[in-house]
């Protein structure tokens, strides 16, 4: 397998990413998990830390742990400990994190990426996930002009904590390994993956080595990366500073830097520590987790299909490029939107993957959204598709259609009805404007039935621009040759 390389060094990274678990309360306490509250609201003596109050589990995040473990061929763990992680934070109360240490409830899985370090060469690679492992996150820091302000909304969200071995070898790499764990949890619908709000976010362990050598280098860690753009060039900027800070004869430091998007840098933050440093020791307010075998089972049993299985699906039911597939089940919204268009487009899944591949996809681009920011619902691309085969409009009406569907949302039948795009398919109009046209181009037809073959194209072109693309293509090349031969008059 290759990998980039850089001017004699290669990278070696690692990551660590930060899943936010869908629960409806936080970790250690009943206060709500929710996003978007006004500051100190979703909180209690419990996530404040106020004198003798006390942690107690939640139930559901640790389904949702073990469900995480599962997806990315874990073991679990069938007795965990919970820790104290001593570090201050003006925004963690306490002084400490509750986390797992020593003992996680998941560790040991892997998961099978796909990337192209080249265009169209694809390559394959299964990367290592040392461990996942529950804790409660910190609260909100504010700074304003001379202070700072706390929010501890976001203070004992359920987290889990999912940390990979350092099998990157690039940020192409990286990238395509987050797309495919943020795919993951959104299947199982434990965490929403929005990158934007802080429930899913990256650091990133970078170093550098000469080629040939097997001692890694000193890393660093990029906090809190949280796009998969900002991923990848935080990580390319970090690999060439490290070789610059070699080959100028100094020394990489072990350190936290921040990526700085606008300036497309990282910066020092702080000195990395070490796990001594944090002074772990298991917290006495929790016991020991222990989980049965046959409660595992359960969950096992109750997995849904996952990315993989439903791009296979999707390739043996539909008939789709295995290409295809891929794409649209890089996100469950995506598969959902795709299946739900399937569903109205009288049996045509071909259509839809190709209408969905190139028009759809080619406007979130164009307009930097998401499948759940399309403006009309999957049932009316189906619509769209079921007016092309039932031959009511052509394909090229179809994107004119389309169009008017993005920009207003509208249903295709309704907008076909207001603009009056109903496709011609009476042979007889269409022969009068064959007729028409051969009229106007007595040259061409000479020249046709002289051998000019190509010229039919002409034709078939100006029969179409008579009907202002409304007559059925089909149809047209057909009468169109029959007037040219001299079939028809």
């Amino acid at each position: 397998m290759s990998h980039p390389t850089y001017h004699g060094f290669e990278a070696v990274i690692g990551l660590e990413v930060h899943a936010q678990l869908s629960t409806n309360s936080k970790l250690f306490s009943s206060s709500p998990n929710a996003f978007g509250n006004s500051p100190n609201r979703n909180i209690n003596p419990v996530c404040t830390a106020q004198p003798g109050a006390l942690p107690v589990l939640n139930k559901k995040a640790v389904e949702y742990a073990v469900k995480a473990g599962l997806a990315t061929n874990c073991e679990i763990r069938l007795r965990s400990i919970f820790a104290r992680k001593n570090y201050f934070y003006p925004d963690l109360p306490k002084g400490y994190q509750i986390s797992q240490f020593e003992h996680p409830i998941c560790e040991k899985g892997w998961l099978d990426i796909e990337f192209e370090h080249e265009p169209e060469k694809k390559e394959q690679k299964r990367v290592g996930i040392t461990r996942i492992h529950m804790e409660e996150d910190a609260g909100k820091s504010q700074h304003m002009s001379g202070y700072s302000l706390v929010d501890l909304n976001r203070a004992g969200t359920p987290l889990i904590e999912i940390v990979s071995e350092p099998d990157f070898r690039s940020s192409t790499e990286a990238v395509a390994y987050l797309k495919k764990l943020r795919a993951i949890l959104q299947y199982l619908d434990v965490c929403d993956g929005n990158m934007q709000e802080g429930n899913f976010r990256c650091d990133a362990n970078v170093s550098v080595r000469k080629i040939g050598a097997e001692k890694f280098g000193t890393r660093a860690e990029l906090k809190n990366l949280n796009s998969f753009r900002f991923l990848e060039k935080a990580i390319e900027y970090e690999i060439q500073r490290q070789i610059n800070v070699i080959n100028s004869g100094g020394k990489v430091v072990q350190e936290t830097r921040l990526y700085d998007s606008a300036k497309n840098i990282t910066a020092s933050m702080r000195s990395k520590e070490e796990a001594h440093d944090y002074r772990y020791f298991p917290d006495p307010d929790l016991p020991p987790l222990v989980i049965e075998k046959n409660y595992v089972e359960a969950i096992k049993k109750d997995l849904p299909e996952l990315p993989d299985e439903k791009a296979t699906r999707f390739v043996s039911a539909f008939g789709i490029p295995e290409y295809d597939a891929k794409v649209i089940t890089s996100t469950k919204a995506l598969a959902s939107f795709y299946e739900g268009a399937v569903d109205h487009s009288a049996n045509e899944p071909k259509l839809v993957s190709n209408w969905l591949m190139t028009e759809v996809l080619r406007k979130l681009k164009e307009d930097e959204k998401e499948i759940e920011d399309c403006p009309f619902t999957a049932d009316k691309l189906g619509q769209l598709i079921q007016l092309i085969k039932s031959g009511e409009i052509s394909s090229k009406i179809a994107k004119t259609v389309f169009e008017e569907m993005w920009l207003s949302g509208d249903s295709p039948k309704s907008i076909v009805e207001k603009k009056g795009l109903i496709q011609v398919s009476d042979p007889g109009a269409i022969e009068e404007a064959i007729r028409k046209v051969m009229q106007a181009s007595p040259k061409q037809l000479a020249d046709f039935r002289s051998g000019k073959d190509k010229l039919f194209g002409y034709f078939v072109g100006q029969v179409m621009k008579e009907t202002q693309g409304k007559a059925n293509p089909a149809m047209v090349n057909s009468l169109v040759m029959a007037f040219l031969k001299g079939e028809k008059s």
